[in-house]
C-alpha cells in the first residue's frame, strides 16, 4: 500500500465549512446562552444570604445553604409542593381521560350536530383566559368551591386543546380495527380503553406532560380562588414572601429553584415523548 507524497497531501482540497452553518451554530448558542442564564442567575441568588442578593455576580462570593435549610424546614414549603403535585396529578389524569374519551367520541361516531360540538369546543381556544376568570370565580362561589381544591382544579378538568389533539390522533386509526374488536364482541368503552388509547400513545404522552408542567407552573387562577395559605399551590405560596416585611429575594429563588426539579426531572426522562408528541402533534395538525 503506497502512501500519498507530502506535496500530494497538501494539495488534497480541505473541507469547506458553509457560512450559513457557522451562522446558525452561533444564534443557537446564542439563544442558548440567552435563555440559561436565569436559570443560572436563580440558582446562583438561591445560595446568597440576604446582604449579597444585589450582588449580579454568577458564582457567589461565600455560597451558602442556609436557604435551602430554611425553607425546606419551613412546613408551608411543603404543603404548598403538595398542593402542586394533587393538583397538577389529578388535572392531568382527567385531561388524559376526559379529552381522550371526547376526541375519540367525536372521530369515530356519526351523529347530528357533532361538527356543531367540535366546533363549540374549538371556539373557547379563541377567549382570553382573564375573560373566563369572572364566570369561573362565580361559578365556584355559586357552589361553594372557593378555597378548596376542586374551586383550584375545576376550570382545568377537561380542555378543548386536549381534544382536538386526541381527535386529530384518533382520526387516523383505521376504522377497521374497530369493526375486528366489535366483532369480537368489545363493548364500545373496551374499545377504545384496549384498541384505541394505546395506539395513541405518543399524544397521550405529550397531553399529559404539557398538561403537568402548565397546571405545576399556574398562578393567576390559584391566586384568586384561594385565601388561606394551606391551600396555596407552590407559585402563589413563593410570591408570598415578597409581601411580608421585605422582599425575600433569596427565599424566593430558593423555592423557585427546588420548584423546578419536578420540570427538569420531566424533561430529561421524557423528552423524547416530548419532542414526538410535538412533531406528531404538527403533522396531525
Amino acid at each position: 500500500m503506497t502512501r500519498a507524497a507530502p506535496s500530494q497531501r497538501s494539495s488534497l482540497p480541505m473541507p469547506r465549512v458553509r457560512p450559513g452553518r457557522i451562522i446558525a451554530w452561533t444564534l443557537l448558542f446564542i439563544g442558548g446562552v440567552i435563555m440559561v442564564t436565569p436559570l443560572l442567575f436563580m440558582l446562583s441568588t438561591s445560595l446568597k444570604d440576604a446582604s449579597q442578593v444585589y450582588d449580579l455576580r454568577i458564582i457567589p462570593a461565600a455560597p451558602t445553604f442556609d436557604n435551602y435549610i430554611e425553607i425546606l424546614s419551613d412546613g408551608r414549603f411543603t404543603r404548598w409542593f403538595v398542593n402542586s403535585m394533587i393538583v397538577a396529578i389529578i388535572v392531568t389524569l382527567s385531561n388524559v381521560f376526559f379529552d381522550s374519551l371526547v376526541g375519540y367520541t367525536l372521530a369515530k361516531f356519526r351523529f347530528r350536530g357533532r361538527y356543531i360540538v367540535f366546533v363549540a369546543i374549538l371556539s373557547t381556544l379563541m377567549i382570553p383566559t382573564e375573560m373566563l376568570v369572572l364566570p369561573w370565580y362565580l361559578m365556584a362561589s355559586q357552589f361553594g368551591w372557593l378555597d378548596s381544591y376542586w374551586g383550584i382544579m375545576f376550570p382545568g378538568m377537561m380542555t378543548a386543546f386536549g381534544t382536538f389533539l386526541m381527535k386529530q390522533f384518533f382520526e387516523g386509526i383505521p376504522n377497521d380495527f374497530l369493526e375486528a374488536a366489535r366483532i369480537d364482541g368489545l363493548n364500545e368503552f373496551a374499545i377504545w380503553w384496549k384498541i384505541a388509547m394505546p395506539l395513541v400513545t405518543p399524544a397521550l404522552s405529550a397531553l399529559a406532560i404539557f398538561t403537568f408542567l402548565g397546571n405545576w407552573t399556574a398562578f393567576f387562577w390559584p391566586l384568586i380562588v384561594t385565601t388561606s395559605a394551606e391551600l396555596y399551590t407552590l407559585p402563589v405560596g413563593l410570591s408570598s414572601f415578597a409581601v411580608e416585611q421585605s422582599i425575600q429575594w433569596e427565599k424566593i429563588m430558593t423555592g423557585a429553584s427546588i420548584a423546578t426539579l419536578p420540570t427538569l426531572i420531566i424533561f430529561l426522562f421524557l423528552q423524547r415523548y416530548i419532542v414526538r408528541g410535538v412533531m406528531l402533534a404538527g403533522l396531525k395538525g
